[in-house]
C-alpha cells in the first residue's frame, strides 16, 4: 500500500493538473500567465506540480486570468479539503481531548457502513468506558494537553450510540490487540468482556486474525477507519491523515477485504477473545 503520508502530495498534484489543464484552455503558456499577475514564472510552474499549495487569492486570480471565474469556487473548495487532509495532532487537539472527539460527530453519524482495521487497539466504537479513560489519559499525559478527560470520554461515550443505529460495522482486530494493556488488569478485562457482548449485535461483525495466521502475502498495515466509501482516516504518530482520492479509496477497501479473509469470527474468535481474558490472570 503507498504510505499515507503521500497522499497530500498526490492530491496537489491533481489540482495542479487541473490548473494546467484551465491554463492550458485559455490559450496561455505559464510564462504569459505568470506576467499577466505580475508573479515569477516560477510560482505558476510549482502550482501546477503540486510542489506548493496555492491560496484561495492565487485560485481566484489564476481563473481571472484564464477567464474562467466559474471554476473558481471548485478549486478552492478542493484546495481546503488538501489542506486538511494532514493535520498535526498538536493542531488538532490544541482546544483539548473533548473537541477532537466532538470534531467527527457529523462524519460518524452520517456514515452508513464502518470498516476499520487496528493493529494496536480497540477501536473507537466498541471502547469501554474504562478503556477510554486510560487511553485518553495516556494521550493528554504524552501531549501536555488540557486535562479535560472526562468530558472527552462523556463525548466518546455517547458517539457509540451509533452502534445501536443505522450503522453497520466490520472491525478487523490483530490477535495482539487483545494483550496490548490499555490500564489495569480490570480495565483490560472488562474491554475484552464488552467485544464478547457487542458481537452478538446483529450490526456488528467482529473480526480477529490470530497471531498464527500466515501473513507471507498480507502483513499488518496501519491502522485504519474506512467511512463508506467517502474517506479513510488514518492515525499516523504525529498527525491525524485523511485519505479522499478514489484510487486511494480502494486500495484501502481491497487490503480490508484482504484482511478479513484472514480474520476468523463467531465461535473461533470468542475462542480467541476468552483466551486473552482468561491470560490476565
Amino acid at each position: 500500500m503507498t504510505s499515507p503520508s503521500s497522499s497530500v502530495q498526490e492530491a496537489r498534484k491533481a489540482l495542479g493538473q487541473r490548473l494546467a489543464e484551465i491554463r492550458k484552455t485559455a490559450g496561455l503558456t505559464k510564462r504569459a500567465l505568470a506576467q499577466s499577475l505580475g508573479w515569477h514564472e516560477s510560482k505558476a510552474s510549482r502550482f501546477e506540480s503540486g510542489t506548493r499549495a496555492p491560496s484561495e487569492r492565487d485560485l481566484l486570480a489564476w481563473c481571472f486570468a484564464c477567464g474562467a471565474e466559474g471554476q473558481a469556487e471548485d478549486l478552492i473548495s478542493t484546495a481546503r479539503g488538501i489542506e486538511g487532509m494532514y493535520v498535526e495532532w498538536r493542531k488538532m487537539e490544541r482546544h483539548g481531548l473533548k473537541w477532537a472527539q466532538e470534531s467527527v460527530i457529523p462524519l460518524w453519524e452520517r456514515t452508513e457502513r464502518f470498516r476499520i482495521y487496528s493493529p494496536w487497539l480497540i477501536p473507537g466504537p466498541v471502547q469501554t468506558a474504562s478503556y477510554i479513560t486510560a487511553l485518553l489519559t495516556s494521550i493528554r499525559d504524552r501531549r501536555g494537553l488540557i486535562d479535560d478527560v472526562p468530558a472527552a470520554v462523556k463525548v466518546r461515550v455517547e458517539k457509540q450510540q451509533v452502534v445501536y443505529g443505522n450503522h453497520r460495522f466490520a472491525i478487523l482486530l490483530e490477535e495482539s490487540v487483545l494483550r496490548y494493556r490499555i490500564g489495569a488488569t480490570d480495565v483490560m478485562a472488562g474491554q475484552l468482556g464488552y467485544l464478547l457482548s457487542v458481537m452478538a449485535l446483529p450490526s456488528v461483525s467482529i473480526g480477529i486474525i490470530p497471531q498464527d495466521a500466515d501473513r507471507s502475502g498480507l502483513w499488518p498495515v496501519e491502522g485504519f477507519f474506512l467511512y463508506d466509501d467517502e474517506l479513510v482516516n488514518v492515525e499516523l504518530v504525529s498527525a491525524h491523515l485523511t485519505v479522499v482520492q478514489k484510487h486511494e479509496l480502494a486500495m484501502y477497501a481491497k487490503m480490508f477485504g484482504g484482511l478479513a479473509e484472514l480474520a476468523v469470527y463467531g465461535a473461533a474468535a470468542r475462542e480467541i477473545i476468552t483466551g486473552a481474558i482468561e491470560s490476565l490472570g
